[in-house]
């Protein structure tokens, strides 16, 4: 398994991508309302990434059509953004996007409530949110890869949910996938040892319901096997001898 290690000069051009990135999510995240369509949403992510000096790394990979994706209640990911598509109240959309800057990849998501949504569904953001911080505790020098996964599973089971075993986080730099492979769910072995440098795209995707998933006839979009509501949640983060450093939030943001 080859895992960079990134140099300071490395660290810098990542931090700068994730920067513009955490930029683009939050204007994305203020135009979510009921009545707008995810083709406006993907619209406007390529505009702002753009005009930051970035290049969506989403578009055209592996053939996908758009530069963000725009994945709707039972929508795990990859959701394809249409004009036909139109966010209703009480709706919930998961928006991950990346971009590349100066060669570097920065990859996120976010999953947001479309107005009001009920008691059962607020708690699936909150807890799917939190499992990313359950499994960053463990991201750090010294710490084994599938302790992260551990801790993200550990805390979302314990609320009945399914974590997503169909579909991993990442290693990130030059490259949008780089290895490791990095699971949601727990696992046999611990896997490799984390060093300082190493750069990951950590990304719990729960399931209200079970964990299994299956994708549309588009063979892009993947949803929830049982029609249960899906929410994700994902940052690019730094292991450091210290605490990690999420690469993908604004300063002092948690």
């Amino acid at each position: 398994m080859a895992v960079t290690i990134k140099s300071e000069r490395e660290i810098a051009l990542m931090r700068e991508s994730c920067r513009l990135l955490a930029h683009v999510h939050d204007r994305l995240g203020e135009m979510i309302r009921p009545g707008i369509s995810t083709w406006e949403i993907d619209a406007l992510g390529e505009k702002l990434i753009r005009e930051c000096g970035g290049v969506p790394n989403f578009l055209n990979y592996n053939g996908y059509p758009a530069s963000i994706c725009v994945s709707v209640n039972e929508e795990v990911v990859h959701g394809i953004p249409s004009k036909e598509r139109i966010l209703k109240e009480g709706d919930i959309v998961s928006l991950d996007a990346g971009l590349i800057y100066k060669g570097y990849h920065s990859d996120a998501a976010r999953t947001y409530p479309v107005g009001k949504v009920n008691d059962a569904v607020a708690r699936l953001l909150r807890v799917t949110r939190q499992s990313f911080f359950e499994g960053i505790k463990y991201a750090r020098e010294g710490c084994h890869l599938h302790d992260i996964s551990f801790a993200i599973d550990s805390y979302c089971t314990r609320y009945g949910y399914g974590v997503v075993r169909d579909l991993v986080g990442h290693g990130i730099g030059t490259k949008l996938h780089e290895e490791p492979q990095v699971p949601n769910f727990k696992q046999w072995r611990r896997g490799i040892k984390l060093r300082a440098g190493m750069t990951l795209a950590i990304e719990p995707m729960v399931n209200m319901g079970g964990w299994r998933v299956r994708w549309l006839d588009d063979d892009w979009t993947v949803v929830t096997q049982d029609g249960s509501w899906s929410a994700h949640y994902e940052n690019t983060v730094l292991i450091t001898k210290g605490e990690p450093e999420i690469l993908t939030l604004p300063s002092g943001m948690t």
